[in-house]
């Protein structure tokens, strides 16, 4: 795993973590609280799985001209830095897939229900929060890998950095023997 992909899971952990913690602060809830607290929660979870799918989507969407920028650019781009985009797309992908599920999932009106037992609701207030933070944490490590990438093409494409690591080395030796070739002629 490249540094940029641990980097970027390394802030989704983070914010993950975050969100643990302010759940553990809140500390242990019964059957009934937890139904209080799922009925109150579900419809913020249900906001962060609406605005994840429509982020990741749009992310997903805008790939096309990212990938469209760095063929049309004038540095030849390593394999590296399209294990990256690719790389992207599959998180992106998964995230939308998972937040879908729980979008699906934490819309059965399960609060209205008398049949679930009091003791099921612990369990799925803690399963709600838990994939309310994996969704968060997943988002947050896109971001960060997204910023990555484009950091890295306004480098090479913008900036015109000849040295960076994703740009290929047979560029410059192509450059260098055509500017020998033109000596040679000129001399000549």
């Amino acid at each position: 795993m490249n540094i940029i992909v641990k980097r970027a899971i390394a802030g989704g952990a983070v914010s993950a973590i975050i969100m643990g913690i302010g759940t553990y602060i809140l500390g242990e809830v019964s059957g009934y609280q937890a139904k209080e607290l799922l009925s109150t929660s579900l419809s913020g979870v249900n906001m962060l799985c609406n605005t994840v799918i429509l982020g990741s989507s749009t992310i997903l969407a805008l790939m096309l001209p990212l990938i469209s920028l760095s063929t049309g650019s004038n540095s030849r781009l390593t394999k590296v830095h399209y294990s990256h985009v690719l790389t992207i797309a599959k998180f992106v992908t998964i995230l939308i897939i998972a937040s879908v599920i729980t979008f699906l999932m934490l819309n059965l009106p399960i609060t209205e229900s008398e049949e679930v037992p009091s003791s099921w609701f612990t369990i799925i207030y803690y399963i709600s929060l838990a994939m309310a933070a994996i969704l968060g944490g997943g988002f947050v490590a896109i971001v960060t890998m997204l910023y990555e990438t484009i950091s890295n093409i306004i480098l090479i494409v913008g900036f015109g950095v000849k040295d960076h690591p994703m740009v290929e080395k047979a560029e410059e030796e192509a450059e260098e023997a055509k500017e020998e070739a033109k000596e040679n002629t000129e001399e000549q």
